[in-house]
């Protein structure tokens, strides 16, 4: 009898155990929120690389504007990646290497100039958009106009 509720107590538990449903970001989110961003910096005749990335920091989107410097390419990805792995704006880790905090420069992946931004919902990553290709200011203007468009698709 023990055997039997043990062996039904175990199937019971099984049969809770789910997987999780969660947002994902898609390629035609990212050509919106990409879109979002390319207008921006149209608006302010910048030449900007901007990449859409998901929650494992993989390359969803990547679009390079016509006279944009090809070294913009990795910066925008690197960008990208960094705000998925630390779930923060790569702004914040300028601001602590402006501010002293030289232990920034060690942590792998760390981007510390700003333009990298998480896409998130409830508190969970589901993306970043990654912006290179102007002074720093202006690459954290192009990614807040894509912020800005993913916030209305939540």
């Amino acid at each position: 009898m023990k055997l039997i509720s043990l062996l039904t107590l175990l199937f019971s538990v099984a049969a809770f155990a789910q997987l999780a449903n969660k947002k994902a970001m898609t390629l035609e989110a990212a050509k919106k929120i990409a879109a979002a961003a390319e207008a921006e910096a149209i608006a302010n005749k910048w030449t900007m690389v901007i990449v859409i990335v998901d929650d494992g920091g993989n390359l969803v989107y990547l679009q390079k504007m016509d006279e944009t410097q090809i070294g913009s390419i990795d910066v925008a990805v690197a960008k990208a990646q960094s705000a998925v792995k630390f779930k923060r704006p790569t702004k914040a880790f300028e601001d602590a290497l402006a501010g002293g905090r030289q232990l920034i420069v060690k942590l792998p992946g760390a981007m510390p100039v700003e333009g990298g931004v998480p896409l998130m919902i409830d508190g969970k990553v589901v993306g970043a958009i990654g912006v290179s290709g102007g002074q720093a200011p202006d690459d954290g203007k192009v990614a807040a106009a894509g912020v800005k468009v993913f916030e209305k698709m939540k």
